[in-house]
């Protein structure tokens, strides 16, 4: 409820001197009889007329509340909005050849990269958003959806260990996991394309070059923002030996000139991460800069809710005068006149 002329509302303020004034003069102008002695009174139960005296004052005050909040006219809003979502289609391309395992990043490259990107696609709740995984070779993890319970879930289950096993060839093969995610959004029809491809390392596996595959983006109006992630010289890898696990420093090779040059091509944005908070970050800067439009519509009706208020000072004002004539009612003084 919201009052159209509030300032209305500042008469109540006028209650502070009405209370004041009536406790502290209103019993001086009341009748008294003076009694030689009041014993026989002492133990009297009182009446219920006096302990309803105080029920004028209650009505008067209640009839001049409500009074005042008619005059700052209250109304009552009826509103409803129309919204409009225009999504995007985000393709998300993970390296997960074994580099990936290093630990410059905490806990190690892969867990931190799944971490952040899950955030993001926590943050994209109205876009339609996919995943491809590479190594040696390519393939998509999860088409993309407006389900991102099933992408998070599909996105956890993600590891490195399956170059490892040899289940598909290790290496990196940046242009095959561009040219998939790209594939996936060929056919979309958002006015907003994009993939976001995040790797450690230099293409070196795979049939179609980066470059080529950034040329097919940019064909299909596909903007590509690239991640090179680790540490600048070297990181620290775990070896499996016998007994347990040993660190050896491994050298840090990405390919930050190629990187850049599908970003340029593409009309995106190349990303340099050394930590997991830069990585984060990236993540964050490129949510900026993708947003999704929506449109809003409101509509609101307004209707005056005074009636209640009238009503309950009317019958406070009618309830108070009642008992004035009835149950209060006053002898009147009788002056005595000597000629």
């Amino acid at each position: 409820m919201e009052f159209a002329n509030k300032e209305y509302l500042l008469l109540l303020l006028l209650l502070i001197p009405y209370i004041i004034w009536y406790v502290m003069y209103r019993k001086k102008s009341e009748p008294t009889m003076r009694m030689s002695d009041t014993f026989a009174f002492r133990f009297a139960p009182r009446s219920w007329k006096v302990m309803l005296m105080p029920l004028s004052l209650i009505l008067r005050l209640l009839a001049f509340v409500m009074i005042v909040l008619v005059l700052a006219r209250p109304q009552t809003s009826n509103s409803w909005k129309s919204e409009t979502v225009e999504g995007i289609d985000i393709m998300l391309a993970m390296d997960v050849s074994t580099s990936m395992l290093a630990e410059d990043l905490r806990p190690n490259r892969i867990e931190a990269a799944k971490q952040v990107a899950a955030e993001f696609i926590i943050g994209r709740p109205n876009d339609n958003i996919g995943l491809c995984i590479f190594a040696g070779e390519s393939f998509t993890q999860c088409p993309m959806t407006t389900d991102h319970t099933s992408l998070l879930n599909l996105l956890q289950n993600v590891r490195t260990d399956i170059a490892a096993r040899g289940l598909i060839e290790d290496g990196t093969a940046i242009g095959m996991g561009l040219a998939n995610a790209v594939s996936r959004l060929k056919d979309s029809k958002a006015k907003s394309k994009v993939v976001i491809l995040l790797t450690d390392g230099s293409n070196n596996r795979g049939d179609i070059s980066p470059m080529t595959a950034a040329e097919i983006a940019k064909s299909m109006g596909i903007r590509v923002y690239t991640i090179g992630v680790g540490t600048n010289k070297v990181a620290p890898y775990p070896m499996p030996v016998a007994g347990g696990v040993q660190y050896v420093n491994i050298p840090v090779e990405i390919d930050t000139k190629t990187l850049s040059s599908i970003a340029s091509v593409t009309e995106g944005d190349f990303y340099r991460a050394t930590n997991t908070k830069e990585l984060r970050n990236i993540y964050k800067e490129i949510d900026k800069l993708e947003k999704s439009k929506l449109n809003v519509k409101k509509f609101s009706k307004r209707y005056e809710a005074y009636q209640p208020f009238a009503l309950a000072a009317v019958l406070a004002l009618l309830l108070e005068i009642l008992l004035r004539i009835t149950i209060f009612r006053r002898i009147p003084q009788i002056v005595n006149c000597k000629l």
